[in-house]
């Protein structure tokens, strides 16, 4: 997006605040894809279910808007200057463009997974330590951390 901006004249603090904004809003759009780890979020479903989720939306949006607008704020800490509306017509672009693509993820593993390959990372691969996916018996905490009553994980 960096590079679209370049081309379209705008300054140095201009693009870094595109930047900034279009990684932020690509993160959103990757949260609200992965409320479903095997089903498409293309479904109303998306805007039911988790209202904390759009809340979260919500706040961290208008922040970043904020951080991109407040005067001194934008300038001295983050050494960028508010968008022009072309700028934010991007950000949306790529934060659909990212949605689209983890969507596309989840179709291929769901393709992958009826065909029965492995697309939750059970079975051992090249990568694992020793040939085969670890199991780990008992909590799930660090060794020597009992003492400090920690919540205990299980599976």
């Amino acid at each position: 997006s960096v590079f679209w901006a370049q081309a379209l004249g705008y300054t140095q603090k201009q693009m870094r605040a595109q930047a900034f904004n279009t990684l932020d809003f690509g993160a959103i759009a990757v949260t609200l894809s992965a409320r479903f780890a095997y089903n498409s979020s293309f479904d109303s479903r998306i805007f039911r279910g988790n209202p904390y989720c759009w809340y979260s939306v919500a706040v961290v949006s208008v922040l970043q808007v904020a951080l991109t607008y407040i005067p001194g704020l934008n300038t001295a800490v983050f050494s960028m200057s508010g968008m022009a509306g072309p700028q934010w017509g991007i950000v949306a672009l790529f934060a659909v463009v990212m949605f689209c693509v983890m969507e596309g993820e989840k179709a291929v593993r769901r393709k992958l997974k009826m065909q029965g390959k492995d697309t939750d990372d059970n079975e051992p691969f090249i990568f694992d330590a020793d040939g085969a996916a670890e199991e780990q018996d008992g909590p799930l905490v660090p060794k020597g951390t009992s003492h400090l009553n920690l919540a205990e994980l299980t599976k």
